[in-house]
């Protein structure tokens, strides 16, 4: 019997993450144009992905719905009653079912652009990206009053994100490679490149910075033009062409920006508040049943609550619609949002608040032109700006929005009072709530971060990582014992320790030399910090904290403050050089000169 004959069924393993070359590695990581071509691929993915996102989901509209093809199932007259309340019960219903199927499979949770660059190096899974843009074409797809942009960024930061760490991309331009992919989702998806670009630096990316202006630039320039030449009826929001605006047109765009905050901050808490009731009384897989059940009672009335509302908000800028169907519009797509999002259906608010936004302006208006008959009032100038700083609000980017107005409208002066409304907005918002939507999620989830600058690196800057090797005592030795252990200079602390390394507490070995200590006395009386400890998984900033709390130069590092079993000692001076080498690390990431 021949012993070596399995040898030659041996095969090399597989890796499990493609990597691309390493000399075009090597050639990227030396180059900054190489990101720039990077950020460009990023940003024709992106193209493709709201071209395809879209097509799908007007193929689900038609087939599901029987609207004509090519026509927004939001701005049709009218959709058969049936049609309207059993595709969104069925198809939440569908929902349910398979996210729950999905759990047992994937129960982490799918990280979104902003947490994967606030916490995770601009890390995220390819596999999760598709998940969720899959179940955000759905939702929309069978009624749901949600948005597409959140799966056309997922998608496309997914997939820039898996690029980028093909590449093995350092941190820095990983993250930077996640926001092209973004700028160039939305860039396609509103034809508006300086929006999609903004969109990167304030939302996904976290800060603006000159290394990174040119691949987010390349990526929105690219995607906004493969989305156009793929799909010339994409989107964009449209508009008739605005009047004038006066002096005094900016103290109500002031007013109009300050209303649009409370709005958008009632919206979000309305969400965490339904989202609580559906977890509390309903089960999971129900939950989308009945709030498409909700969503098509509503689409009874007007079908313009369905769907993310596209085809709506170009129903707002080109007809005259009277005030009372306006407010009706947007109290019946205010409450299907909400029940949408609560119930579980996947995608956004931002097309949903420029909707709402648009109506609340046209009420606006109408409310200047009742109190102020004598001036000259254009309903479309105050959609426009009620429609940005709503979703300033909501969103999180004003200058996102300025440019979403100032490229949809051509009007520079329009987007003057567009300005100040999404600053106030953005301002009172900041001031008094203190959340964007998706920043909001994540701090129902018990997370802390605001944006998505990145705080990862803190949380990985841990004790465990800093902590050095612990020259240790047992608490009952004598003052002589240790002093012949750990002569002057030797050291500066020593921790003292109980039977199995349970910690006792600290000692100063100058102090243990002192004349007046008596050798035969046990250290135990020399004890310091005997309740003050460090955790191996608390973060340099905790760390810190307990440090300026307790005044001490070190402490030492235990496994858990339950076994208090010693495993180092940690000193402050070497905890904030740490920090600051860290620090200046990401700042010059940020600067480009990482």
């Amino acid at each position: 019997m021949n012993r070596r004959s399995p040898a030659r069924h041996r095969v090399a393993p597989v890796p499990t993450e493609f990597e691309a070359p390493h000399r075009l590695r090597s050639l990227v990581r030396s180059r900054e144009t190489a990101l720039v071509v990077l950020g460009a691929m990023a940003g024709a993915i992106a193209g493709l992905v709201v071209t395809v996102m879209n097509a799908a989901v007007d193929g689900l509209h038609a087939f599901l719905f029987g609207i004509p093809a090519g026509t927004r199932l939001s701005a049709s007259w009218s959709v058969d009653p049936v049609a309207a309340v059993a595709v969104p019960c069925l198809g939440g219903l569908a929902f349910g079912i398979a996210s729950a199927w999905l759990a047992t499979r994937r129960p982490q949770r799918e990280i979104d652009p902003i947490e994967a660059n606030a916490l995770h190096g601009g890390r995220m899974s390819l596999l999760g990206s598709v998940v969720v843009a899959v179940k955000t074409v759905w939702s929309s797809g069978v009624g749901a009053s949600v948005g597409l942009e959140a799966g056309y960024t997922q998608l496309a930061a997914g997939i820039a994100s898996r690029l980028g760490i093909a590449f093995r991309l350092r941190r820095g331009d990983l993250r930077v490679l996640v926001g092209c992919g973004a700028a160039g989702g939305i860039a396609g998806a509103f034809q508006a490149p300086l929006a999609g670009a903004f969109y990167a630096f304030e939302l996904v990316i976290g800060t603006y910075s000159v290394a990174g202006l040119a691949p987010v630039a390349a990526a929105a320039v690219v995607g906004y033009a493969v989305a156009g030449a793929l799909s010339p009826g994409h989107l964009g929001i449209i508009t008739v062409p605005s009047g004038t605006v006066a002096h005094h047109d900016l103290l109500f765009a002031a007013l109009l920006g300050l209303a649009m905050a409370g709005l958008g901050i009632a919206v979000m808490r309305s969400v965490a508040v339904v989202e609580a009731l559906f977890v509390r009384f309903v089960k999971p897989a129900l939950r989308p049943f009945l709030g498409g059940l909700v969503v098509g009672c509503l689409a009874l009335i007007t079908p313009r609550v369905l769907s993310s509302g596209h085809g709506a908000l170009h129903l707002v800028g080109l007809l005259d619609l009277s005030l009372k169907t306006i407010a009706l519009i947007l109290a019946l797509k205010i409450v299907a949002s909400v029940v949408s999002l609560g119930a579980g259906f996947r995608g956004g608010l931002f097309f949903a608040s420029l909707l709402m936004g648009a109506l609340a302006g046209q009420i606006f208006a109408v409310a200047i032109a009742t109190v102020a008959p004598s001036l000259q009032v254009d309903s479309n100038i105050w959609s426009v700006v009620a429609m940005s700083a709503l979703a300033a609000t909501v969103i999180g980017g004003p200058l996102t929005m300025t440019f979403i107005a100032l490229e949809s409208t051509g009007d520079l002066w329009l987007t003057v009072a567009v300005l100040v409304a999404v600053i106030v907005a953005a301002q009172v918002t900041r001031e008094t709530f203190g959340y964007s939507f998706a920043t909001w999620r994540f701090h129902l989830r018990g997370e802390t971060i605001r944006s998505a600058a990145d705080v990862g690196w803190m949380r990985d800057l841990t004790v465990g990582r800093m902590m050095r090797e612990a020259r240790t005592v047992p608490a009952d030795t004598t003052i002589g014992a240790l002093r012949r252990a750990f002569p002057l200079g030797s050291t500066g602390q020593v921790v003292a320790v109980d039977a199995n390394d349970v910690y006792a507490g600290l000692v100063s070995v100058p102090d243990a030399h002192a004349a007046e200590r008596d050798e035969a006395a046990p250290v135990r009386s020399l004890l310091r910090f005997s309740e003050e400890m460090l955790s191996r998984t608390m973060t340099a900033k905790q760390a810190a904290a307990v440090f300026d709390r307790t005044e001490a130069e070190a402490l030492a590092v235990v496994e858990s403050e339950e076994t208090r079993k010693v495993v180092g000692l940690l000193t402050e001076a070497y905890l904030l050089r740490r920090y600051s080498a860290e620090l200046e690390r990401r700042r010059q990431e940020i600067i480009g000169e990482g």
